[in-house]
């Protein structure tokens, strides 16, 4: 990503538009004076990208994908659909989910009042990616959540391959771990966050700055459940959470 950066910054563009936390991260590394808009970053605060969402106060603004505080909303799903859990591990990869805190915070907090044991559950590459919800699966009562970020959203036909192979409930953050077979998602579209960046891309075109453009919080989430997968976790769903839902795949 950091050699790549550089050819964008070479050519002199008007704007760069980046999709993630760490292509922005990779930019700002090359300018700080050439307009970047992202896409889907999460807590741009925290990575140093902006000063705050209000008041961006440097070159680049752009949208978040997820907010630190679905990390407890997931553990509630997951609960939810899975009563019987008392200890959940989250993934993530620390290189390219460098904002992990974000979501574990919440996340611990949320486990805590549930009565939930919080496990974090660093992943480096995938071997140990197997070996980590292996372990999981040997605990009697375990579930995962699944951190957004780059690597797992990238090899998640082999991480919704591997947890429904060890039989763990556990929640994504994006539907398409859903449509692969995972058992339930709740996140924002990425995809809607591109088609709001085209308007901010404008605006900047046209004479405004950056640092005048808040960064914009995402404003529509899906709920999608695979009963499918549930069916094989031996798995009821209820009937109120299927009815909260914005897809039910069968």
């Amino acid at each position: 990503m950091k050699r790549f950066a550089k050819e964008p910054v070479a050519q002199q563009p008007d704007l760069v538009v980046t999709q993630n936390t760490p292509t922005t991260a990779s930019m700002l590394q090359q300018t700080q004076t050439m307009p970047i808009v992202f896409a889907n970053v999460s807590d741009p605060v925290g990575s140093g990208f902006v000063a705050s969402l209000p008041r961006p106060g440097g070159n680049v603004t752009g949208f978040i994908n997820l907010e630190g505080s679905l990390a407890g909303k997931w553990l509630e799903l997951l609960k939810e659909i899975a009563p019987h859990i008392a200890r959940v591990a989250i993934l993530f990869n620390p290189a390219t989910a460098t904002y992990s805190e974000y979501y574990l915070n919440p996340f611990k907090a949320a486990a805590g009042s549930l009565g939930i044991e919080a496990i974090a559950a660093p992943v480096h590459d995938m071997s140990e990616l197997e070996q980590i919800v292996a372990a999981q699966a040997r605990e009697p009562n375990s579930g995962l959540v699944v951190m957004p970020g780059a690597f797992l959203n990238i090899h998640r036909a082999e991480v919704t391959s591997l947890v429904a192979h060890y039989r763990l409930p556990a929640i994504y953050p994006y539907r398409f771990f859903t449509e692969l077979g995972g058992l339930l998602s709740y996140g924002n579209d990425p995809i809607d966050n591109f088609r709001r960046v085209a308007s901010y891309v404008d605006r900047i075109l046209r004479g405004e700055k950056p640092t005048d453009l808040p960064v914009q919080q995402p404003t529509r989430f899906e709920l999608v459940i695979n009963l499918k997968a549930a069916k094989a976790l031996g798995l009821g769903v209820p009937s109120l959470l299927q009815q909260r839902a914005d897809e039910v795949i069968e």
